[in-house]
């Protein structure tokens, strides 16, 4: 059996890379496939109808099974559903394999993290954002690679899908055993959380991290494009640019982020993000344009892995559950932002929507700095998974 550290670690990462794979699919491979927007938009609502169910059910057993056996479920159930995917041209039968896509996805997103803070009692938001920077290098890794493969798409998805299922493996003899003796009922563990007022703000400020984030990498080339008069080729490298600065951001955030730093660094993200994304979206700055973009991928990069951190290090004895709460989030985020701003647009204009991506970040931080002596737990063990008062 598997109980090395470093492998275990090197798993997770792999998984939140094959995590990007698959959020970025959609999107990388629509063109070559043929999609139209209305088939895009469904499949991306049903993927993340699966991701929700996945990821709040996968975090609250990870709290009382063992975590590299869901695992291992979730790898099954990607690798099946990458090599299925478009293999065949039903729309209907694709739209139930993204759902499944989305189910897969979900289950690393709700257990990863939570077995990182079971193996790391040290430098936990290190580790995770370094875990969620793996997402953000699959993305590119998966754009990168279409580009090279073109209308042979589908190989991309047989060797994604062969090397999700030699990852299923290894979690199959992965071992790290879990405390069942004496755990609440995940319906009491739920009910508890609910009614936490850090969990609710951790819950709206991934709300808004996620729109923030997901909406701009959507927009950019667009905005670029009609507002900045960037021409294709100055608008994609713009989007790297971004990615970039989301991957460079979480390397660096998490090196020299201390546990008792988490909540502070939280709160100036929020604020420099709000600097930065005005910038971008209010100044026309020529090509000192790419370097406000690259700052404000910097500025957003480690919001959602420190808010991770966060709610898992104030509720460590439940972490599987609190994150699958707060993950649920993601999801909502990345369907509620981009529709309000679909609305903006359509009856406002494309500069008053863009005002949403700074104006939620802004809000954001005026919600934490607000509630901050909130976050101040007197009593250790208070949140215990087995204690629930």
């Amino acid at each position: 059996m598997i109980r090395n550290t470093k492998l275990i670690t090197a798993s997770s990462f792999t998984s939140m890379f094959f995590l990007g794979v698959g959020a970025a699919i959609i999107g990388a491979a629509a063109r070559n496939i043929g999609l139209n927007p209305f088939q895009i938009g469904l499949l991306i609502t049903v993927q993340n109808i699966g991701f929700m169910f996945s990821v709040i059910i996968s975090g609250a057993l990870s709290d009382t099974h063992e975590k590299p056996r869901l695992l291992f479920f979730g790898s099954l159930i990607l690798a099946a559903s990458f090599f299925t995917y478009y293999a065949g041209s039903s729309f209907p039968l694709n739209l139930i394999i993204m759902f499944f896509i989305g189910v897969g996805i979900g289950s690393y997103e709700g257990v990863t993290d939570a077995m990182l803070l079971d193996i790391h009692k040290e430098r936990e938001s290190l580790f995770i954002n370094v875990n969620h920077f793996f997402v953000t290098f699959g993305s590119l890794m998966i754009t990168l690679y279409l580009v090279f493969l073109q209308m042979n798409w589908r190989k991309s998805m047989v060797q994604s899908a062969t090397a999700v299922f030699l990852l299923a493996l290894v979690f199959a003899f992965t071992k790290l055993p879990a405390e069942t003796s004496g755990v609440e009922t995940l319906s009491r563990r739920l009910g508890f959380l609910t009614k936490q007022k850090i969990v609710w703000l951790l819950f709206i400020a991934t709300i808004c991290t996620v729109g923030f984030e997901m909406g701009s990498i959507g927009i950019l080339t667009t905005y670029l494009m009609e507002v900045r008069a960037f021409n294709q080729v100055t608008s994609k490298i713009g989007l790297i640019v971004f990615l970039t600065g989301v991957g460079s951001g979480r390397i660096l955030v998490g090196i020299f982020t201390k546990k008792e730093q988490i909540l502070s660094n939280i709160m100036l993200l929020f604020a420099l993000s709000t600097v930065f994304g005005s910038c971008t979206y209010f100044i026309a700055a020529g090509s000192l344009t790419y370097v406000f973009i690259y700052l404000s991928g910097m500025a957003a990069s480690s919001l959602l892995p420190l808010i991770i951190t966060l709610a898992g290090v104030t509720y460590k004895d439940m972490a599987g559950t609190v994150l699958g709460v707060i993950k649920f989030a993601i999801a909502i985020g990345g369907i509620l932002i981009p529709f309000l701003f679909s609305v903006l647009s359509k009856y406002a204009s494309l500069r008053v929507a863009l005002g949403l991506f700074p104006a939620i970040v802004f809000l954001s931080f005026l919600m934490l700095f607000f509630a901050r002596k909130s976050f101040k737990i007197e009593e250790p063990g208070k949140f215990s998974l087995r204690k629930i008062s």
